[in-house]
């Protein structure tokens, strides 16, 4: 499959605290690795341009896990703020670096059915179609993991408290390309959650 991804890269958010959960679900032991190295062994996997990830709480446990990987983390000293803070730190980060990316594949750690292959989809749909906004489908809505162009980097940076990018694709229908993805449905947020996903192999 012939897909242009040397200008896209990957941002991780990895920041919360699971409060749902009582602990760290981003270390939640899936298919004989954590959800975190999980999530991150599938982006690497499609071979784009960088993967960020964005660490906030229990950052220095998080962060050792990461510490083989080939990934660039920052971390986000105002993840209290909820999600939208770390869209902004991710998008910061990457502004202060030498990359400077057409597009960015946002990503989750409790969706444990994300791969490569819809990861690679989403670009290859925007290939395709044109569109500056990619998401993922499931369930009757439109989520991550998510592409957006640069057009929209001003307007994913004036995102606000707990708000992700859902609120902003909402109100940009007509911009917005989808790719099928029946497990997104799948998040962990509580024990029952895990329960149900923790002993498939």
């Amino acid at each position: 499959m012939n897909i242009k991804i040397s200008n896209i890269a990957i941002i991780i958010l990895a920041a919360g605290t699971s409060s749902r959960m009582g602990s760290p679900k981003q270390l939640l032991s899936y298919k004989g690795k954590n959800l975190l190295r999980h999530t991150v062994d599938e982006a690497l996997e499609t071979g784009c341009q960088s993967v960020f990830v964005i660490l906030g709480a229990n950052s220095n446990l998080l962060r050792n896990e990461l510490k083989d990987k080939p990934v660039s983390i920052f971390e986000n000293n105002g993840w209290q703020e909820g999600i939208s803070s770390s869209i902004h730190c991710g998008l910061e980060a990457i502004t202060n670096t030498i990359l400077r990316p057409d597009s960015i594949i946002f990503m989750v750690c409790d969706q444990p059915y994300v791969n490569s292959s819809l990861l690679s989809d989403l670009v290859k749909k925007k290939n395709e179609t044109g569109m500056p906004v990619v998401a993922s489908c499931y369930d009757n809505t439109i989520g991550t993991p998510a592409l957006f162009h640069k057009s929209f980097f001003p307007a994913l940076m004036e995102l606000k408290n707990d708000k992700g990018a859902g609120k902003l694709m909402a109100e940009n229908q007509e911009k917005v390309a989808t790719v099928p993805f029946p497990g997104g449905i799948t998040d962990i947020d509580t024990i029952e959650d895990y329960e149900i996903i923790k002993t498939e192999k």
